[in-house]
């Protein structure tokens, strides 16, 4: 498995993405070919050599030919990238980069997401580098991403509307579950673009992981901070882990006031809108009455369906929602051939080939032995039979 590892010793920026990446090795005309699949107006990419603090990296600059375009707001830009002939899996991770971003500001300004304005040039980089960012990772060919902790800048910095604090709004939101320090620098080290685009695609904040280093990039930030290097370095390589690690959002709510009746078609519309498990848990809660958690787990994307899902199908009038690390066996799944007929049998390895458990699906079984008129215990049985004679459990 191929990762890559952003260790963000000074901070993480747009631009800083695209320079590590580029000095890795991504091909400049590739990045620009991708880009160009974008309706955007005309810009060029810079990206030249440069130093901090005797570290030598590549250094990013997006500059647009002529005048912008004016204001885009979220809906604008989904619609640029969801239209574009981009790859589907840059598409995505694109759209939620810009999704969380637009979410994060619509909070503090108290808007909703769809009107949430990017201002014409920063609209133009933040485009560049986020779309740019998912391209590079995808020429690279990385499956898993992870991340240092992230340090902190301080002070005031100025934008459009006045002076706000360091880090900005909406990059402290943005790194809400994910693990911080304080640098010490008096300048912003880490960019709500930078942070956008790291949460949406990391997949464990942290150490370094056991890994074989392969390739190093550096990409250099705007500021010269002195002493301090203000860089980003990207550490690609492979690893071999005994389980598949993902983050997962866990989002749930108590209930002691619904029908039981209703927490069957609850369940069913959570499965359907995202959920990758749906547990009811009975509690205990004030005045003695008794109660049930609603336990959802689900992809990060889908947080959103899955908490307007509790709010509408149930008497919930509050959700809680935080990421989680998982670790998990591989799983595939396979047809053997039974007297009865095929059934799916679904295999869960670790990532050195070793098979830990094999469970025939219990919906084939009993729709075969319904058919076949014979016990599902029977069905059961010979698919684990089937699965042993053709080596599928060797």
């Amino acid at each position: 498995m191929r990762i890559a590892y952003f260790d963000c010793f000074s901070g993480i920026s747009g631009n800083m993405i695209l320079g590590a990446l580029l000095d890795l090795g991504v091909p400049l005309d590739v990045m620009q070919e991708h880009l160009g699949k974008l309706v955007l107006e005309s810009f060029d990419i810079e990206a030249l050599p440069a130093k901090r603090a005797h570290l030598a990296g590549t250094h990013v600059t997006v500059r647009p030919r002529e005048g912008g375009t004016g204001e885009r707001n979220y809906r604008d830009i989904r619609k640029l990238i969801e239209e574009s002939a981009l790859d589907e899996d840059i598409k995505r991770s694109s759209v939620l980069a810009f999704r969380r971003l637009a979410e994060a500001e619509g909070r503090i300004h108290r808007e909703e997401p769809e009107q949430v304005h990017f201002h014409e040039v920063g609209a133009l980089d933040s485009i560049v580098d986020i779309v740019g960012g998912f391209i590079g990772i995808h020429h690279l060919e990385v499956d898993r991403v992870y991340a240092s902790r992230i340090p902190l800048g301080r002070g005031m910095i100025e934008c459009r509307h006045g002076k706000i604090p360091v880090p900005a709004p909406a990059t402290v939101d943005l790194l809400k579950g994910v693990p911080v320090c304080d640098s010490g620098v008096e300048a912003e080290l880490v960019t709500p673009t930078g942070a956008a685009w790291i949460t949406t695609l990391t997949n464990q904040f942290g150490t370094l992981p056991d890994m074989h280093i392969e390739q190093v990039g550096y990409g250099v930030g705007d500021r010269d901070l002195g002493s301090i290097p203000n860089m980003l370095r990207i550490l690609l390589g492979r690893v071999k882990p005994a389980f598949v690690q993902d983050r997962v959002m866990i989002v749930e709510t108590d209930i002691d006031d619904m029908n039981p009746e209703l927490f069957e078609p609850l369940m069913e519309k959570l499965f359907d809108t995202g959920g990758l498990d749906v547990s009811l848990v009975p509690i205990q809660r004030k005045k003695n009455r008794p109660g049930v958690t609603v336990r959802v787990i689900c992809e990060e994307s889908r947080r959103r369906d899955v908490v307007e899902t509790i709010l509408q199908e149930s008497t919930s009038i509050g959700v809680r929602y935080f990421p989680v690390q998982r670790e998990k066996l591989d799983r595939r799944i396979e047809e053997v051939d039974t007297p009865f007929g095929r059934v799916k049998v679904k295999i869960s390895e670790s990532a050195q080939g070793r098979i830990h458990h094999v469970s025939p699906e219990y919906e084939d079984c009993r729709r075969i032995g319904t058919k076949a008129r014979v016990p599902v215990i029977r069905v059961y049985e010979e698919a684990l039979l089937a699965a042993k004679k053709t080596k599928t459990t060797s």
